[in-house]
């Protein structure tokens, strides 16, 4: 099993989406992990946006889950909007890269929070920026023929999932004027977000980059798809979160449990997919807290012990309503040994 989210993690580290396939038989559970080709077969074959499904068959339950790699953020022009967007972008999980043409604004001191900045004249990024469908850009440089360089070498290959772009509506109708004419498809230059952010009469660069943050949050948790179909998952990337939990599963040595939601009704804490590792000493990530970990971290210190895997049903209803939480439904879950050795079914 550590094995497998070994390579798991080196797939999302090279920008690899992947799926692990978990069959559950009464003689044990097992692992398999699909990447490139055969992780997109998986996909077609699930006809669903979820990043976690479940089938059962005669031999027990398949569960697939979808891992994407974390999603980059590329900000394209480095002004005085550029700075604060890549601080807060950073916040938000995503990996910030930078591209500017001055080299007193494209530079790690002004941007700390960037994974990269490149100084690059924009009419040669195209052969810097490989783009990936989890993706994010947003361009923001001081004149329409640069944003027509930048727009070019993002559209010019896979798109990302979100595209926005600064302008006055003049400024912005040439872009788009121009990028028809070149021969991209109208209805992907027109899915650019232009004017960019949601409106909310922001003036100040801060509140600016709220708008704007606050329009990538919204698609980032809506379900879309540039092609109109319903292939794409929401894009949501790689946690810093969920790299921890793989870092764990990946290299630790110790024993523990694997928890995952595998199914949600109601109003509950997390969705199906997210993850908890549970050690006799205490967890890594969380399934929501309080009640609805309580009585899964008692059965998963059993698991550890005994090993194995057990499905478990917690019902969060009755103790939202006395405790005046705000969520309250049912959540079904997979437990797992992690060690291979104690993966024995129950």
């Amino acid at each position: 099993m550590r094995y497998i989210y070994a390579q798991l993690l080196q797939a999302i580290k090279h920008g690899e989406e992947a799926i692990i396939v978990t069959a559950c038989r009464t003689d044990g559970i097992a692992h398999t992990l699909h990447t490139g080709d055969a992780a997109l077969g998986w996909d077609g074959k699930r006809g669903t946006d979820d990043s976690l499904y479940m089938e059962k068959n005669a031999a027990g339950t398949v569960i697939v889950e979808r891992f994407l790699p974390r999603s980059r953020m590329f900000i394209f022009g480095a002004g005085h909007i550029a700075v604060p967007l890549a601080h807060v972008a950073s916040m938000l999980d995503f990996d910030v890269v930078v591209y500017d043409d001055r080299p007193a604004f494209a530079n790690s001191e002004r941007f700390p929070d960037a994974s990269e900045v490149v100084c690059e004249s924009f009419g040669k990024v195209g052969h810097l920026v490989k783009a990936r469908a989890s993706d994010y850009a947003v361009i923001l440089t001081r004149g329409h023929k640069h944003d027509e360089d930048c727009l070019r070498a993002i559209l010019d290959g896979t798109p990302p999932y979100y595209v926005g772009m600064i302008g006055s509506r003049r400024r912005v109708a040439i872009v788009r004027r121009q990028m028809k004419d070149e021969g991209f498809a109208p209805e992907l230059v027109d899915r650019v977000h232009s004017p960019i952010g949601l409106a909310i009469g922001a003036v100040t660069p801060e509140e600016i980059v709220i708008s704007i943050l606050a329009e990538v949050v919204k698609e980032r948790r809506m379900k879309f798809s540039w092609d109109g179909g319903g292939s794409a998952a929401a894009r949501s990337g790689a946690s810093s979160a969920d790299m921890d939990l793989l870092e764990w599963l990946a290299g630790e040595d110790s024993e523990g449990a694997l928890v995952t939601i595998l199914s949600t009704e109601g109003s509950t804490p997390r969705e199906a997919g997210a993850k908890m590792i549970v050690t006799i000493d205490g967890a890594v990530g969380t399934i929501g807290g309080g009640c609805a970990e309580a009585g899964v971290l008692r059965d998963a210190r059993d698991i550890i012990r005994e090993g194995g895997y057990m499905f478990k049903t917690i019902d969060i209803s009755g103790s939202a309503d006395e405790d005046g939480m705000v969520c309250g439904g049912k959540m079904t879950v997979l437990i797992e040994a992690v060690s291979p050795h104690k993966c024995r079914a129950d």
